[in-house]
């Protein structure tokens, strides 16, 4: 990663934003040095509460047998098959077999939905999460996650759209929390025009999160012109002024 530009980021970052949390960053590699490699763990937990210590500055690498969910595994790109009657477990459920999260209306409708997103598939073995001042000079993210507040959220949706003229240069598709930050704009990469992904409104993910807090999930090319922006956008005017004096 290129440090004057991580480095004019945080400049920029305390100007526009003062004090609001750093994002944190990920990107797959074959390595495994210089991070923590999380363990397997005894039973089952959900990605966004470990992703809790890369918030505080712990750097962790996961494989496939670190991630403590199938729905983890799955949207972090380790594991492409669904769990045995998902369609059920994502709607209604079996009486006396399986309780149904109740998330969609029928099994159908998961069926449906399922045909829209293949699984992501990971391009390396591992993928290591980094807090933005402990990216070094070697790590390449692919995508930046902010977990912010409405104030600071609303700075990001706006300068995200910046330099669009589709209206949806952000999008919020229904989906799990992992996948709202790993796979959805891990794909967007891929796009000429990516956008950022608003998520963390997954119900089973939400204890994860402060309760005023969700995620804003941007990948690298997206977030390099963001930061191009900033000095000539919106974060220049009165009006922000006005939003970040509460964040302040």
């Amino acid at each position: 990663m290129d440090e004057k530009l991580k480095q004019r980021f945080v400049e920029l970052w305390k100007k526009y934003f003062f004090r609001a949390e750093l994002p944190i960053a990920f990107y797959y590699t074959d390595e495994e040095t210089q991070r923590e490699l999380v363990p397997p763990p005894r039973e089952h937990r959900c990605v966004i509460c470990d992703l809790t210590r890369v918030r505080s500055g712990a750097s962790l690498c996961f494989n496939v047998d670190g991630i403590g969910c199938p729905g983890g595994r799955r949207y972090l790109g380790f594991e492409q098959d669904l769990m045995p009657n998902f369609e059920y477990f994502l709607s209604c459920g079996i009486p006396g077999e399986l309780e149904g999260e109740r998330y969609k209306k029928s099994p159908e409708l998961v069926r449906e939905l399922l045909k829209h997103h293949p699984p992501l598939r990971a391009p390396a073995e591992y993928i290591v999460f980094k807090r933005w001042d402990n990216l070094g000079s070697k790590d390449e993210p692919a995508v930046v996650i902010f977990f912010s507040p409405p104030d600071v959220l609303s700075g990001l949706f706006t300068l995200a759209n910046f330099d669009e003229a589709d209206p949806n240069g952000v999008i919020a598709p229904f989906c799990s929390g992992c996948a709202s930050i790993v796979d959805y704009p891990y794909r967007e990469r891929a796009s000429a025009r990516p956008r950022a992904v608003l998520g963390m409104f997954d119900v089973s993910a939400r204890p994860c999160v402060p309760d005023e807090v969700l995620s804003f999930a941007v990948p690298w090319p997206k977030l390099v012109r963001m930061i191009d922006n900033m000095p000539e956008s919106f974060l220049t005017t009165g009006s922000w002024d006005k939003v970040r004096g509460r964040i302040e």
